[in-house]
């Protein structure tokens, strides 16, 4: 299976959750394009993980996501596992496989045969990369909850996949491992791939992403650059709280928490129906 190299990632009317409990409803979101690294950013239960989890056909889902031509609901496992890097927000923790092993077990589950390099050469290479080979011999089992996760990523993108989606990939991470690792990921970016990312630091979004999808409640919010869609407005509607957004003196955008915006107020309705102050009017 061949992708063309400008194939944009599409979701349109998209439904997903677990069971019978459905988490995301008609969701169309902008094409998303390589060479971008795109945020995803929401307060907790908005839909992040599960959207990610859709677009890697993870989740019950209904609707269309397509990079470029193809149909990616339609792809057999390993032609999926060759298109599409997902990094969970975890590994899981009775898993006695060693780091290198598994690394090889990700290329090889893609039957990919790669540039002729032996798979457990191709697999050291990325471990070198994000600078963790010194854990290659080391179980899974005994690696720290960092650790885990940059070797989670290694298996993500170690078949180099057109996409990648990684689910908070910097959560458990000291800030000098958080900086190296979105140098990686944003570099894996520029080098023509998507990106997408589910983030809960506003402040690593506004400086490694080139656009920011809000969502709420399972539903977009918004969608843009991260100067466009990081405004006090947008804080205090969708995260409740009342923030500044200011640019220090390298040109960031930093945010500022000042307070946590009170509940909208109700009014009673005609009839006596207690119902919510609307947006607007809450303004």
């Amino acid at each position: 299976m061949t992708v063309s190299q400008d194939a944009a990632l599409t979701v349109r009317g998209l439904h997903a959750g677990y069971g019978g409990r459905t988490v995301i409803e008609r969701l169309s979101l902008p094409a998303m394009v390589p060479g971008r690294l795109v945020a995803l950013v929401g307060p907790n239960a908005a839909g992040k993980s599960t959207l990610l989890r859709a677009m890697a056909h993870l989740v019950r889902m209904r609707g269309e996501i397509r990079l470029g031509g193809i149909d990616l609901a339609r792809l057999k496992p390993a032609e999926r596992a060759a298109t599409i890097g997902f990094m969970p927000q975890s590994l899981p923790d009775d898993v006695s496989l060693s780091v290198l092993e598994s690394v090889i077990a990700a290329i090889t589950v893609t039957a990919g045969g790669g540039d002729g390099t032996p798979v457990a050469e191709r697999a050291l290479d990325v471990l070198e990369d994000l600078g963790v080979a010194d854990l290659a011999s080391r179980t899974l089992n005994l690696l720290s909850g960092g650790q885990k996760q940059v070797v989670s990523l290694a298996q993500a993108i170690a078949c180099a996949p057109p996409v990648l989606l990684l689910d908070e990939p910097t959560s458990a991470l000291d800030p000098a491992r958080q900086f190296q690792i979105m140098c990686i990921v944003k570099g894996y970016a520029v080098a023509g791939r998507i990106v997408v990312a589910v983030m809960h630091d506003l402040a690593l979004a506004a400086q490694w992403a080139d656009e920011i999808v809000v969502l709420t409640r399972g539903r977009l919010h918004g969608a843009g650059p991260p100067a466009d869609i990081l405004t006090p407005g947008m804080l205090a509607e969708v995260y409740g709280i009342a923030a500044r957004v200011e640019r220090c003196s390298e040109g960031r955008l930093q945010i500022l928490v000042d307070g946590v915006v009170p509940p909208r107020p109700i009014r009673a309705a005609a009839g006596g129906q207690i119902e919510p102050v609307t947006r607007r009017e809450f303004r």
